[in-house]
């Protein structure tokens, strides 16, 4: 509830006010990035905590996950040109409460249970209990080693998004495809994400964790040199037209994308300790969304320093070789990664969690959202 009401009061800051402030737009943009970072990591805590309980059903659980996901890109990528072109950009940010309203209409209908006897005295004191066990569980090599290997690995993929984006659209060598026909290819190539997840889930999943991000992250690096090959209009010479091989190339780099996504998920699911693991699964990802934070701005950096602008793409060729080859780096780091499979299990020291984990009842005892475990599971003797 509260991260659908941080949404839809900052899409309607955006779209009541057209003359606003930078730095109060920006703010706007931080908080509703922050209302669906909320929402994403609460709904991760539920299926990192179902995952330590049912460890079978990890890797499905995360496809899942991932299949909706992936159906919510196609939807929303299908309309954001069309409702550009018809209502404008403001008329847009109206339009985005509507998600945050079912934010908190999650948030009404979301069946958990009810502590008994709770005390908010006791909730600061578990908070620090809580960030002293996840320190001592980082602290372990089998945590922080994965932990280090996923961080570079989105740190190390620079994002020059920005870059292709205009080349795109106002370059004179390039396409000049329209807004609305961007928004087209994004939704059609979000099929290749969806693809992603189901090629996962059927045919990938019981793999071991270094081999399977061996080879996607192998076809990750490969896959951007499709990006070359457009700008560097090869493309038209094998005859194969500007729109066709840029759905190519998107449903290609985004079902890679997936592909690398998904183990990394479900190792992450495996390196929460019990009694914490929603809590240390938020921790996880905010780690790689450090390492895609990284990314934009390492990717901010290679363009600026290469002087492309929104009319200048004389080195965008070498902006792509160069996250490429950086693309490429992560393999030979593969040995921070444990070499077991999806189905076992990665024994983590007992002294980092609470042994006396006190249940609310058997029958709740699945429908645990992140916050119970800082009240009721925190190894007070850390």
């Amino acid at each position: 509830m509260v991260a659908g009401l941080l949404g839809a009061t900052a899409m309607l800051l955006l779209s009541f006010h057209e003359n606003l402030h930078l730095v109060l737009a920006i703010l706007a943009l931080t908080a509703g990035s922050a209302g669906v970072a909320i929402a994403d990591v609460t709904i991760d805590a539920c299926v990192a905590q179902n995952s330590i309980s049912h460890p079978s059903l990890a890797s499905d659980m995360q496809s899942l996950c991932a299949f909706s996901s992936s159906i919510g890109a196609l939807l929303g990528f299908s309309i954001s040109g069309i409702f550009v072109h018809l209502i404008g950009p403001m008329g847009v940010f109206g339009l985005m409460t509507i998600p945050a309203g079912l934010m908190i209409l999650v948030g009404f209908l979301l069946d958990e249970p009810r502590i008994q006897n709770f005390s908010y005295r006791q909730v600061s004191q578990n908070f620090v209990d809580a960030g002293k066990a996840m320190w001592t569980t980082l602290k372990n090599q089998d945590v922080w080693r994965p932990c280090l290997y996923m961080y570079l690995s989105f740190a190390l993929s620079l994002n020059i998004l920005e870059g292709m984006f205009y080349w795109y659209t106002d370059s004179k060598d390039g396409p000049s495809f329209s807004q609305e026909s961007i928004g087209f290819i994004f939704s059609i190539s979000s099929i290749g994400s969806l693809l992603g997840a189901i090629l996962y889930q059927y045919a990938l999943k019981d793999y071991a964790f270094r081999d399977l991000l061996f080879w996607t992250q192998l076809l990750y690096g490969l896959s951007g040199m499709f990006d070359l090959i457009l700008v560097m209009r090869l493309n038209l010479k094998f005859g194969i037209p500007d729109y066709v091989f840029v759905v190519i190339v998107e449903s290609i780099a985004q079902m890679t994308s997936r592909l690398k996504w998904m183990p990394m998920l479900v190792l992450s699911s495996k390196l929460c300790p019990s009694g914490i693991e929603g809590t240390f699964f938020a921790l996880l990802m905010s780690i790689d969304n450090a390492g895609l934070l990284s990314s934009s701005w390492g990717g901010g950096f290679v363009l600026h320093v290469l002087k492309i602008t929104r009319t200048k793409f004389d080195n965008l060729w070498l902006a792509i070789l160069i996250r490429n080859i950086l693309r490429l780096t992560p393999l030979c780091m593969l040995f921070l990664v444990p070499r077991v499979d999806p189905n076992s299990f990665i024994l983590l020291p007992k002294e980092n969690v609470d042994s006396k984990v006190i249940a609310i009842d058997d029958a709740s005892e699945t429908k645990d959202v992140e916050l119970v475990s800082l009240v009721h599971s925190v190894d007070g003797n850390i």
